[in-house]
């Protein structure tokens, strides 16, 4: 079980936004097609045992890609593949051609929680 928010080129070479949620089969689903830049922040945010994703094109306005669990919720609680055993991290890759410069910054970790999660303020 696992899910990821990444920028990648469509078939059509297309910069954009993808996520995946993986439970025993992948669900793909593309968000959004990036015009004008080459560069995207992405955002995940923990609500108890659910995630969202997050995209902004200027770090300050975020589109909402999606929301999901891991795990199988029975009478309140969650199994296999709670939010709070998740691990993140950062990966980039280049499966064709002859690869990509990449960058990650402005990394942070923030304790507080989202208000509204479609808009994800």
């Amino acid at each position: 079980r696992w899910a990821k928010l990444c920028f990648e080129y469509s078939p059509q070479r297309e910069p954009m936004v993808v996520s995946v949620v993986t439970r025993e089969r992948s669900d793909d689903a593309n968000a959004f097609v990036l015009t004008g830049t080459d560069t995207v922040w992405l955002r995940i945010a923990r609500l108890g045992p659910a995630y969202a994703f997050h995209a902004s094109t200027d770090g300050a306005h975020w589109q909402f890609v999606r929301h999901f669990t891991l795990g199988q919720t029975t009478g309140g609680q969650t199994t296999g593949g709670h939010a709070a055993g998740g691990r993140i991290g950062f990966m980039a890759q280049s499966p064709t051609g002859e690869g990509c410069p990449t960058w990650f910054d402005q990394i942070s970790y923030r304790s507080e929680r989202l208000t509204q999660l479609r808009d994800g303020s």
